[in-house]
């Protein structure tokens, strides 16, 4: 037994899942932590996914949703996202661990000749890898409590290292430094008019089965749990009743912190791990958030246009930054999605026109391209205000090269290796680059932002940092055949001359960025381009 963990300050917390997957467990990790952040814990999360990727970079949006990037350059599971727009606080390469980077390290270990010789197995070797991670947030002093989340449902083949981790670190750690959240369904049979608890049952059973006993079940469920109902399951899951949480479908996610509030979860934890709150819960802004949120004073139409809006989390993070955006403004913004490869012009005007502001949405690849330039050409033509983000900017420069300038060629290597006017081409750096994963320009990059701007007013400084996801970007050799007295560069990255940002001058509001804005965007602090965005999407609304 390891007794500087025995008494280790640092408090864990293992959220699981059982029944069905997509329950929401980086909602409860989240919604948890903006609790204990409000009475001045020292918080993080982190996630542990059960796939053999090293990471969520290569991965089809239509397999994982949307990539999260990180200030650090991590390409990590969307759910880091939430993280960071309930806390406010940036995550890092640390927060995500997959069993492929797991897998990896070990072998890299065992090629190194660290383990002297020894089998290397799941037990102890990838086991005291994964704790290892687990613990490396904790042992840095900067956290009272970490909160890890445990990707997948228990019984899953995937997870199973993962569970007996979890084990070994709660037996390492002690009962009072560890807990288990079990996040399951109830689900309601409509044939019988009732709740079924049989389900989770058997999840906490299987769970047991692997050695682990659940200190909290959070039941996610479309009707009110009765109080008999709680009973039950407490009875069978072996917890007390106050440890039977009901989470109930709400309006939005920002409502399930105050939500986990009212079932007293934050009190429960505390409890169990035998700690005091630090001070009343402070909830002020966040609850003035909400207030905005749910009493608008207007209500627009914004379209995203993109290539994988069939899944809404393939752009998570630019849903949930209009959110923020959309209550600074007082606005309730219906986004309308709306798929590239089906836009052409013959229907352009009939799909837009009724749109009060356009979003060109990142994305790979060929397919709709056409579609989003199509777009794009109508909104500038038609001073509907325009964010293009990654993708979005380049297919800005395509279009005003295309028709404006007099490159009809215009086009990005990408799309034509062989076209003759290579607007956008593949980075300098990316071009000996053989091997796809995390290999983009990733990360946190400057950019200097021109004065004049409608950019640099949205900052009100001159220098901003970004989080980066591109392997492509403006050729640089076509600056003066493409831009000129009204399309402008309005933000470059100050060591390598890289366009950042582009504005169209004849126009209320069109701004293109090769970065990735809604990657910074919480809650608390709401990414300055969205909240202006809105702003000038309702000033044509209102106009008209």
């Amino acid at each position: 037994m390891n007794e500087y963990n025995r008494m280790s300050k640092t408090k864990y917390i293992f959220v699981t899942g059982g029944v069905t997957s997509s329950l929401g467990k980086g909602i409860i990790a989240a919604s948890l932590a903006k609790l204990l952040q409000a009475q001045n814990f020292k918080v993080t999360i982190q996630k542990f996914d059960p796939y053999i990727n090293v990471d969520p970079g290569t991965l089809n949006p239509y397999e994982h949703g949307e990539c999260f990037v990180t200030d650090d350059g991590a390409e990590t599971d969307l759910d880091l996202g939430h993280y960071e727009r309930f806390l406010n606080v940036n995550t890092s390469q640390a927060n995500n661990v997959t069993t492929g980077r797991v897998y990896q390290s070990v072998i890299e270990k065992e090629r190194k000749g660290e383990f002297l010789g020894k089998t290397v197995q799941v037990i102890p070797h990838i086991t005291n890898e994964i704790k290892e991670r687990m613990q490396l947030l904790g042992e840095s002093g900067e956290y009272d409590i970490v909160i890890t989340e445990i990707g997948g449902t228990v019984g899953d083949i995937e997870s199973l290292p993962y569970i007996e981790s979890v084990r070994q670190l709660i037996w390492d750690l002690g009962r009072e430094n560890a807990l288990v959240i079990h996040l399951t369904l109830i689900p309601f049979l409509a044939a019988a008019g009732e709740l079924k608890t049989k389900p989770t049952q058997h999840s906490v059973k299987t769970l047991m089965e692997s050695g682990i006993l659940a200190d909290i079940i959070v039941c996610r469920t479309e009707h009110e749990l009765t109080e008999e109902l709680r009973e039950k399951l407490a009875l069978f899951c072996n917890v007390k009743r106050e440890a039977i949480i009901q989470s109930i479908d709400v309006d939005t996610i920002y409502d399930v912190p105050l939500k986990m509030l009212d079932e007293g979860l934050d009190k429960v934890v505390l409890e169990k791990l035998k700690l005091q709150p630090k001070q009343p819960h402070q909830l002020d802004a966040w609850n003035g958030f909400l207030n905005r949120l749910k009493n608008p004073q207007h209500r627009i139409k914004i379209g995203l246009v993109g290539k994988y809006v069939e899944l809404q989390d393939s752009y998570k993070s630019i849903l949930e930054a209009i959110i923020h955006a959309g209550a600074v403004n007082e606005t309730e913004v219906e986004v309308i999605s709306l798929h590239s490869e089906y836009i052409d012009e013959s229907n352009v005007q009939q799909e837009l026109k009724p749109l009060d502001g356009l979003i060109v949405a990142p994305g790979f690849g060929e397919r709709g391209i056409e579609g989003k330039i199509t777009a794009i050409a109508y909104a500038r033509k038609n001073n509907i205000p325009f964010l293009g983000i990654c993708l979005g900017m380049q297919m800005a420069v395509i279009e005003y090269a295309r028709n404006q300038v007099g490159l009809p060629d215009a086009n990005s290597t990408e799309m034509d290796p062989s076209c003759k006017s290579p607007v956008i081409d593949l980075m300098e750096t990316q071009k000996s680059i053989v091997k796809k994963g995390g290999t983009m320009r990733l990360g946190a990059w400057d950019c200097s932002l021109n004065s004049g701007t409608i950019t640099s007013e949205i900052y009100a400084k001159k220098s901003i940092s970004e989080r980066h996801r591109h392997r492509y970007e403006f050729n640089n050799a076509f600056t003066d055949q493409v831009f000129d007295d009204k399309f402008i560069v309005a933000g470059t990255n100050p060591e390598t001359g890289l366009v950042e940002v582009i504005e169209y001058k004849d126009h209320p509001w069109f701004v293109g960025v090769q970065f990735h804005p809604e990657y910074k965007s919480t809650v608390s602090d709401p990414h300055p381009l969205f909240k202006d965005f809105v702003k000038a999407s309702l000033a044509k609304k209102l106009e008209y």
